[in-house]
């Protein structure tokens, strides 16, 4: 049930506030403190810990309700189950094709410059230690087919209490669902999902005033326990990833982009804020509730926003993808081990599996690249202690690039649906207000057009301090 749009006149521009007052200058100016007290008082940034990781927590806390309300509230609003189902099939196909490209760029990236060529670590002197150890311990015991068989929860409650993004979309869809089969007297309840909601997503943006003293714990602990040497003696590996990224997102996303008529460059300065609370937390999961309402301010139906991007956040990691086709031929140069086409397609293979139901776990990435080494048995697994140490700076990498992926998924799919009005967006990433996506049947009927735009924001819209 789409919230009612404003009938105020529309507005060409949105009043802009001074830079002072903008989140993303905050934000900014926290990750560059941060660093810095990490850098030249380390034991400082190390004891800073709990600030980042409380503020993540809060976040954390709203993302399993705000997922549950979205995707049953974007069901509940559609004319047609098959218009989910459809919306979902087109979601999971597109996924699946971005992983495959994602792993594929890595791949190549990693045997032309070949970063882990004369390194000559022999794996009988690497011992797995500490977290590297659970992580891999927990990779052996992930079966390529553990995203589907985990899929289901024990308890509807357990899913939520634990975070587990992947079984609260399972049953959310399935609460959406037969709140649409049971007819009239489901409409109380998704009038109150949506209102709930507000509700929600107001506690949101007062979670996110704190987001500058977040990002400045993150990044101040990040610098302070594994310092500023870290990043540059695996400098090559490092470089090497996040030039992969930014030629996937710049070059791969902005050909997907050109093909929908929408600037990469814009649509990225349009989602500067998450990209730099993603930055500062190292966390993907902080921007998820910003992201969607961000998305539904750029006219996206909210049945697609509410489907497509959390179920993004466990099937459409491209910048994890990338990480992982690197990650793992790295650590076959850098022992010596010898990989012919046909195992880098076997990992590959493998890896489109792998990557799979794992968003949101800590140490995602790490149990995605051991499951992988294990499944496979070509590479040894205890050669990802050779990267265990500059895997917190690359997670901010991955995080990122996930974050861009998703974005542009979401569009994709409302284009796939005929209900992207292209117009709009640009109308909106050149600076016009925001507007509440109609509903999906008044979209269908009459579409909005681009020069009519509410300056309502979407539901829960929020504001920068």
């Amino acid at each position: 049930m789409a919230a009612p749009a404003s009938s105020a006149p529309s507005q060409t521009h949105t009043a802009s506030k001074p830079w002072y007052r903008q989140l993303y200058f905050w934000v900014l100016t926290a990750i560059a403190t941060g660093i810095l007290t990490g850098w030249l008082w380390p034991s400082a940034g190390v004891a800073l810990e709990p600030v980042g990781t409380t503020f993540v927590a809060a976040i954390k806390m709203l993302i399993t309700p705000i997922v549950f309300l979205t995707i049953v509230a974007g069901i509940g609003s559609v004319d047609s189950l098959g218009r989910v189902g459809r919306v979902g099939l087109k979601s999971l196909a597109y996924f699946q094709a971005g992983t495959l490209v994602a792993l594929l760029v890595g791949l190549i990236a990693v045997n032309v410059f070949q970063p882990g060529a004369g390194v000559h670590a022999h794996p009988g002197d690497l011992h797995l230690q500490g977290d590297a150890a659970q992580y891999v311990k927990d990779g052996q015991g992930q079966s390529w087919w553990h995203f589907i068989t985990d899929l289901v929860p024990e308890s509807a409650v357990g899913a939520f209490a634990e975070g587990n993004i992947l079984q609260v979309i399972f049953f959310s869809v399935l609460f959406g669902i037969a709140l649409k089969a049971v007819g009239p007297i489901g409409e109380p309840v998704v009038d109150g999902v949506t209102r709930l909601s507000a509700v929600i997503f107001k506690i949101l943006h007062y979670v996110m005033l704190a987001a500058p003293v977040g990002a400045f714990g993150a990044m101040a602990y990040t610098i302070g326990k594994y310092g500023v040497s870290t990043l540059t003696s695996l400098g090559q590996l490092i470089g090497l990833f996040y030039g992969t990224s930014a030629f996937f997102v710049i070059v791969i996303l902005g050909s997907v982009t050109a093909l929908l008529k929408i600037n990469i460059f814009r649509l990225l300065r349009y989602l500067r804020e998450e990209f730099l609370l993603v930055l500062g937390t190292s966390s993907s999961e902080s921007a998820l509730p910003r992201l969607m309402t961000k998305l539904e301010g750029l006219g996206v139906r909210r049945d697609i926003v509410g489907l497509t991007v959390p179920t993004g956040y466990s099937f459409n990691l491209d910048g994890s993808s990338i990480y992982l086709s690197l990650a793992a031929v790295y650590i076959g140069q850098a022992t010596d081990t010898p990989l012919g086409i046909t195992q880098q397609l076997g990992l590959l293979a493998v890896m489109l599996l792998t990557s799979k139901g794992s968003g949101g776990i800590t140490g995602a990435g790490f149990i995605a690249l051991a499951a992988t080494l294990s499944t496979v048995g070509t590479v040894p697994a205890a050669g990802i202690m050779l990267i265990f140490g500059i895997d917190k700076f690359m997670s901010e990498c991955r995080a990122l690039t996930n974050l861009a992926g998703n974005s542009v998924a979401t569009l994709v799919v409302a284009r796939w649906e005929r209900v992207l009005d292209t117009a709009h967006v640009n109308a909106v990433l050149h600076g016009r207000s925001p507007a509440i996506p109609a509903a999906p049947e008044e979209m269908e009927t009459s579409p909005t057009p681009s020069g009519n735009l509410s300056k309502a924001q979407p539901a829960g819209a929020l504001d920068s301090p």
